[in-house]
């Protein structure tokens, strides 16, 4: 296999500078508060790593000595950080069941850095026969190489401008990102701040007794979302829009007699609350497990790897190995992941600290969590790094980790905490303690399904690998210190489903974290024996026919494969989140379309649509960050005022108003991306 690198092994560049390791904590700063809030409002997080690569060349141009080495580092660093946001499919928890009224920053960030940076220990060991030797796509990391190649080319060129060589400057693409980042913020702050735009619109009607709903949310990060996981996931987040609001709810109304003075809306809506989103819980338990399933063979692969490739450090640490094949070293390994685990001793050590049990007892369950979070995360980090590099880190079921492992940690407490589960209060400890062994476990999956990402693209463009590890580490850190404000930000001032820090909030507002929600149901359900089993089997059966079908049309029709746990998620989410992304989704596969029609008769599609499709996912990119931003911006003027909408200019009988200008503005972003996308074409 010939090896694609864009720098020689014999060159020696400068990667990991202290400008870059300090661009990529500002980085860092802004996609990890986006994708915690992303992640809070729609359980999606997404990529950094490309928006992450524009803006680092769009700054380092400003150096005469920058090269594309320490712009790989940085969007190294920078796309580890926002990757470990995912803690927030389970972190929330805590707070939603009343074991933490905020988030302690030292636990958190305990939590976070030593599960993180486990990860990428767990994941050096696979780098060379998963990245070198294996075929897989890598899609991510292959697009954030190509950006990097294609911005050293531009800076090439603009050098060659300015020395009378080259007729014109190129674009590195920042304006894309700097152009939808303006408009989502702009759009943002008029609807969830001056409170003049609607940010979704629903429309209810009644046949016979079932209660039907047609759902539209305005969120221009949603609708970015839905863009970057393109038509396949889309059109599987429909079928679950459509399986729970088109099927599920009216069979339920029709079934049930609707109270006396309740609305359309509210008995609908509580009904998918309290029954529907369980079988959401069951397609998505099913369709993790069946992922994990059909990974078994590479994952227990990868884990014989990883043990060979341990053997073999020495040579890279003595020298023998190029520059461009050297990784950490089996001692630096062995020593990094010794301080971590220690780390995780103490924070668990910390976290149990309240609880009703002697010293002896307590030692006992940190002992128990943190054998867990490191076998348990060990295995996922091989199967984690396989899924990244098949389908890509964006649509990797991390949240579908979560489910397996706090099953398995909450049944291992059942089986061992006989001491705590007979104190007082020791069932709520229990619950916490499965929560926070999860946490671990979810942070190890979450970098390790991006690390071999980043060192995809690192090989492609010729970095050394141990630089680039350190990097990863960094970002974790960084990450890590920047969730806990974070969430403590949008806590305070949004709430979470069914956890409000203050009476009298608005519960419309509150930001739904749907995969904690799920988590700590699941986990609460096995420890009082309360499950709402009902729904969730009609869930699995639902997940096991998809699959089947799946399978049948693999086999016969040979149709793109449906994602059973994007159908999961656009049952369990609120139909106003899920309808957005399914438009961004439609809108990505309509542009598709139509510059496969444009290149029909010219180029090739690949050559033809690059630079289009490059722009799409920086506009896309964009949107998400700007309204994200607002989101946290927004939190903190709720959080210093004291009130709900300390910004509001519109009164409550505008809501109708709102609602048609929010929809009328939407449709106009939309079109005006289309435009703008089609513009290279």
């Amino acid at each position: 296999m010939t090896q694609p690198i864009s720098v020689p092994a014999e060159v020696t560049l400068p990667e990991l500078t202290f400008r870059g390791i300090l661009l990529g904590a500002i980085i860092t700063v802004i996609f990890t508060a986006s994708n915690v809030f992303l992640g809070l409002k729609v359980g999606l997080t997404f990529s950094s790593a490309i928006p992450a690569a524009v803006i680092s060349m769009s700054v380092l141009r400003l150096f005469k000595d920058a090269n594309i080495l320490e712009n790989n580092m940085v969007q190294t660093q920078a796309s580890a950080a926002g990757t470990l946001s995912s803690i927030i499919f389970i972190l929330p928890a805590l707070v939603m069941m009343g074991h933490w009224q905020g988030f302690p920053f030292w636990q958190t960030l305990g939590i976070c850095a030593a599960g993180g940076m486990l990860g990428v220990m767990f994941t050096i060991p696979l780098r060379h026969v998963m990245v070198v030797q294996s075929d897989l796509p890598y899609p991510e990391g292959v697009a954030a190489a190509e950006i990097l190649r294609v911005g050293s080319a531009e800076r090439a060129q603009d050098e060659a401008a300015e020395d009378g060589r080259a007729p014109a400057k190129a674009e590195t693409g920042m304006g894309d990102i700097v152009a939808g980042g303006v408009v989502a913020a702009a759009v943002s702050f008029a609807a969830s701040g001056l409170r003049v735009l609607g940010d979704s619109v629903s429309g209810w009607f009644a046949l016979g007794g079932a209660v039907f709903r047609l759902p539209m949310g305005f969120s221009l990060a949603l609708l970015g979302a839905g863009y970057l996981i393109g038509i396949v996931a889309g059109l599987a987040m429909l079928t679950g829009l459509i399986i729970s609001w088109g099927i599920a709810v009216p069979i339920l109304t029709a079934m049930g007699d609707m109270p006396a003075g309740t609305s359309l809306a509210k008995y609908a809506t509580g009904l998918w609350a309290s029954q529907v989103r369980f079988i959401g819980a069951g397609v998505i338990g099913v369709g993790a497990i069946w992922t994990l399933a059909t990974l078994f063979m590479p994952m227990a692969r990868g884990v014989k790897a990883s043990f060979a490739a341990l053997t073999k450090a020495g040579a890279a640490r003595a020298g023998r190995a190029p520059r461009t094949e050297r990784d950490l070293s089996a001692g630096w390994i062995s020593a990094v992941t010794l301080v971590l685990v220690a780390v995780l001793v103490v924070t668990f050590q910390v976290f149990l600290s309240g609880a009703p049990l002697s010293p002896a007892g307590i030692w006992k369950l940190v002992a128990y969590a943190v054998l867990f979070a490191f076998v348990f995360g060990f295995l996922v980090a091989a199967a984690c790094g396989y899924m990244a590099g098949l389908v890509g880190s964006s649509t990797s079921p991390i949240s579908g980790v979560g489910i397996v492992a706090i099953v398995l940690v909450s049944l291992l407490m059942l089986a061992l905490g006989g001491e705590l589960l007979g104190a007082q209060n020791g069932v709520q400890m229990a619950i916490a303690l499965s929560i926070f062994s999860t946490s671990a476990v979810v942070a190890v999956a979450s970098i390790s399904n991006d690390n071999l990402q980043d060192l995809k693209t690192g090989w492609l463009v010729g970095a050394t690998p141990w630089r680039q590890q350190v990097a990863l580490l960094i970002g974790c850190v960084a990450g890590a210190a920047v969730i806990s404000p974070v969430l403590e930000l949008l806590y305070n001032a949004y709430g979470f489903a069914d956890a409000m820090p203050r009476e009298g909030m608005d519960p419309a507002q509150a930001l739904s974290a749907p995969q904690a929600t799920l988590m700590l149901a699941i986990a609460r359900g096995i420890f009082t024996h309360q499950l709402n089993w009902t729904m969730i089997l009609i869930g699995m059966a639902v997940g096991v026919g998809l699959i089947v079908v799946d399978e049948i049309m693999k086999r016969t029709c040979r149709v793109a494969r449906i994602p059973v746990l994007a159908v999961g998620i656009g049952i369990y989410l609120p139909p106003t989140v899920a309808a957005p992304i399914v438009v961004g989704a439609v809108l990505a596969w309509l542009l598709e379309r139509a510059l496969r029609r444009r290149a029909a008769a010219g180029k090739p599609y690949e050559q033809f649509a690059d630079a289009a499709n490059r722009r799409g996912v920086l506009i896309a990119s964009g949107l998400i960050v700007g309204e994200s931003l607002v989101g946290v911006l927004m939190a903190g003027i709720i959080g210093a005022a004291g009130t709900e909408a300390p910004l509001a200019i519109a009164g409550a009988g505008f809501e109708h108003t709102a609602s048609f200008l929010g929809l009328a503005v939407f449709v106009a972003v939309a079109i005006l991306f289309w435009r703008r996308v089609m513009k290279l074409a």
